[in-house]
């Protein structure tokens, strides 16, 4: 069909939407461009100044008949760089070429310095004759049973297979089960540690991998359909690592396609403690398999919550690191300057020794600084200066008008009195407030990038989630984000860094609320690391008495997990919710 005049286009529904086809992808190509590309597939029009003056309405802009004829030119000229970049094989695993670094400009940090690591001492536990009753205990404590040879990562290994073949049909936890390398490594370590070569506490301990880690011989699949056959022949170096440090990779766990969510190709990954509950995401089976005992320990990852929320939801510890602080090489790629690897647990301390393992430069991701991370479970929490999000605690469970605002404040409430009485002088702060919803932009053209060329294909029809706000349709529509404002949200961004790197000179930690307020949102655009442990049990609805798990939040400076970590096994160390652990019926 021709084209029509503006003022015809802007009346006519089905035309007006072909004219802003033409911008769908608005900022990728610099002003107003590269849904070009997609308008010319579908009806093969020239750019003119009608379809300039549909797309103002989409870049909030208002140019006169003679701007718009002056724009004509230069826009047929990006359409044809656009091209020459559509003609360009970019895989998921090649970054931008500018590097964000969470450390404000003019800032100065002071940062840890190295020292020996310094471990809890963990008593001696007799074996059971069920070694099944030895799936749900820290890495603190399987640890000494291995190195004290009372137990063989073999039998250990053996133990979470078994438990993964009975329990996974229901949970949905686990895409790709490794069972032969895991069988090949737990005999290598027990030969190593019956030689003498102990190799420290994660030394023939299985835990499992989110499955946007690629590991070599096996599938990596990000959770989507598309990819569900792609193999990577290399492993990611957070594999490559703790392979190094004696771990047994027993299975590669489920994440919602993409990173997002709890649902993948094979279903929804279930909540252990609540099987009508989905496990929450995107580290959904990294969650769901800790929780449930089917893996020591687990390596999940965070762009906006993805280790925060499945930790909430099923009861487990997790550690969002400085961005910056573990290489991503080998995983999969949604947000360069927001993506964030760290280990999900059944204590704090064994994120710490999980951290240990897998912090550092690579030389390949140009992201990660050589800042030292070294442990210390002496240090005490009274001696930092620990901050409490005032705002948050005070806000009222319901407001006014009896709508639910705080559903956790008898938790989180209960929280800080565990504080005080640990002798901790908690100081109130206030969180800066910023924009931090409008920032959000930066997340979404960065994964429409990332998955480019799967929209550009259309093979995202090929993915299970396809509502308005699953990714499939979020990519199309981050289409639409101009350049110029994609970059601002970046501007603005370092405004909120500046913020809150001001804010950690007053304190060392901040406990909060997990889910009231903008901390999770601001503090991934930041950069800052986060501690998240279960805190309580409540009631699903005033109707069923099943009971689901609730979480508190420690939240540090840059770079300074060590004290971050300290607060949090205090507090930890005085409650028993992390000891508890679900019953899965089968």
């Amino acid at each position: 069909m021709p084209l029509m005049n503006h003022d015809n286009a802007l009346t006519a529904g089905h035309d007006r939407r072909r004219f802003l086809a033409y911008f769908s992808a608005i900022g990728l190509g610099g002003t107003l461009l590269p849904g070009v590309l997609w308008a010319r597939a579908v009806g093969g029009e020239e750019i003119t100044v009608a379809t300039i003056a549909c797309a103002e309405e989409i870049a909030g802009l208002r140019f006169s008949e003679e701007q718009r004829q002056q724009m004509v030119e230069g826009l047929r000229s990006q359409e044809s760089q656009i091209e020459q970049l559509h003609a360009i094989k970019l895989e998921n695993s090649v970054a931008p070429a500018v590097i964000f670094d969470p450390v404000p400009p003019g800032a100065t940090l002071d940062l840890p310095a190295k020292h020996p690591s310094v471990h809890s001492r963990v008593a001696a536990r007799a074996v059971p004759a069920n070694l099944e009753e030895l799936a749900f205990l820290p890495v603190t404590e399987l640890a000494e049973l291995v190195r004290r040879r009372k137990v063989t990562s073999m039998q250990l290994t053996e133990m979470y297979l078994g438990r993964i073949k009975r329990y996974d049909p229901v949970l949905k936890a686990v895409i790709t089960v490794t069972e032969e390398r895991a069988r090949r490594q737990a005999a290598a370590a027990d030969a190593e540690i019956a030689r003498g070569k102990y190799r420290g506490p994660l030394h023939g301990i299985p835990w499992g991998a989110k499955d946007l880690l690629a590991v070599k011989d096996y599938k990596t699949t990000w959770g989507a359909g598309p990819y569900r056959d792609q193999i990577i022949d290399a492993d990611a170096t957070v594999v490559q690592r703790l392979d190094a440090a004696g771990a047994v990779l027993i299975a590669k766990l489920t994440l919602g396609e993409l990173a997002q969510g709890d649902i993948w190709f094979g279903g929804t990954t279930k909540n252990p403690w609540n099987l009508a509950q989905g496990s929450s995401g995107s580290s959904a089976g990294p969650a769901s398999a800790a929780a449930a005992g089917l893996v020591g320990f687990a390596i999940g990852t965070e762009t906006l919550g993805s280790i925060s929320s499945p930790s909430t939801r099923n009861g487990v510890t997790g550690l969002r690191p400085t961005f910056g602080r573990v290489p991503r090489t080998g995983a999969m790629a949604l947000s360069w300057t927001m993506d964030k690897i760290g280990p999900i647990a059944r204590s704090v301390e064994d994120c710490a020794l999980v951290l240990e393992a897998i912090h550092g430069p690579d030389n390949l991701d140009r992201t990660v600084k050589d800042i030292p991370f070294s442990w210390d479970a002496t240090l005490k929490a009274t001696t930092l200066r620990v901050g409490y999000n005032k705002a948050a605690f005070e806000l009222p469970e319901r407001n006014d008008k009896n709508q639910l605002q705080h559903g956790t404040k008898r938790f989180d409430d209960a929280a800080l009195d565990v504080l005080r009485k640990l002798g901790v002088r908690l100081i109130p702060v206030e969180l800066p407030e910023m924009p931090y919803g409008a920032m959000r932009l930066v997340l979404t053209a960065e994964g429409a990038a990332a998955f480019d060329e799967l929209t550009r294909s259309g093979r995202d029809r090929e993915l299970v989630q396809q509502t308005p706000r699953d990714w499939a349709n979020t990519f199309r529509t981050a289409r639409f984000i101009p350049a110029v404002d994609y970059v601002n949200a970046n501007r603005a961004r370092t405004l909120a860094m500046q913020k809150w790197h001001t804010l950690f000179q007053t304190v060392d930690v901040i406990v909060t609320p997990t889910n009231v307020g903008a901390q999770l949102t601001a503090t991934n655009l930041t950069g800052h690391p986060a501690v998240i442990v279960p805190s309580g049990f409540r009631d699903t609805s005033e109707t069923d008495a099943t009971q689901v798990p609730v979480s508190l939040t420690f939240l540090g400076g840059l770079y300074q997990e060590a004290k971050l970590l300290a607060v949090a096994k205090a507090w930890q160390d005085a409650t028993d919710f992390h000891l508890k652990h679900p019953v899965v019926k089968v």
